[in-house]
């Protein structure tokens, strides 16, 4: 048996992985003291992770739990027995026959899809993750608030009076405005700005330009 701080495995073992819960069971095959070799035979494949840092959660299943034979018949769990490491499940088969099932003989097929399958499994991400994605989705949040969101993501570099009248523009419901700058003072940069601020916002899906055949070109650059 080996053992990496509280986590012992043994071969035997079923556990499932925490990045790739759709290989389905695995088995643990082998320890050297330094790499876990699990066996996923759902799908035929094999992993190996350092023992120290493994991403997997051990398959343990509580009394009421219904589980499955690798031949297909099912029990529901009576009573759960540790023997070496090993768990042997105890409970009534469909016929309400006493029988017990080895955790080595569970269905390779066991999948944790649903978020409360996970939960109630133990297949958990550390704190650390959640603390990422709350804090991604916080400065998205605050991204979306911003008075220039959508303002900011051209290759350009905009001018403060190219700014005011994008924002100005894009803020309305169904913009209608004739944009008459002088020549060079970025008029297609402006309408370009107020054209991504309506697509990011939803409030268009689809853009049609209209413009002489002589400036067909420039718009193609100035809009890539």
């Amino acid at each position: 048996m080996a053992s990496s701080g509280t986590v012992q495995y043994q071969p035997g073992q079923r556990w499932i992985s925490d990045s790739e819960a759709e290989l389905g069971l695995g088995t643990i095959l082998t320890s050297d003291g330094r790499l876990l070799t699990v066996l996923y035979p759902a799908t035929g494949e094999t992993r190996q992770y350092s023992l120290r840092n493994a991403p997997l959660t051990r398959v343990r299943f509580a009394p009421g739990d219904e589980i499955t034979h690798f031949e297909g018949w099912k029990l529901t769990v009576q009573e759960v027995e540790d023997i070496d490491g090993l768990l042997v499940y105890h409970g009534f088969d469909a016929e309400h026959r006493s029988v017990s099932l080895p955790e080595t003989q569970l269905s390779n097929f066991i999948q944790f899809r649903l978020a409360s399958d996970r939960l109630f499994a133990g297949q958990i991400d550390p704190l650390n993750w959640f603390a990422l994605r709350y804090h991604t989705l916080e400065h998205r949040s605050r991204l979306l608030q911003s008075k220039l969101w959508g303002l900011g993501g051209s290759r350009a570099q905009p001018i403060a009076h190219q700014l005011h009248i994008a924002r100005e523009v894009a803020d309305r419901i169904a913009p209608r405005v004739l944009l008459a700058d002088e020549v060079g003072l970025g008029k297609t940069i402006e309408a370009g700005l107020v054209i991504h601020r309506q697509l990011l916002s939803g409030r268009a899906s689809r853009v049609l330009i209209l413009v002489p055949e002589n400036l067909q070109h420039q718009w193609l650059v100035e809009m890539r």
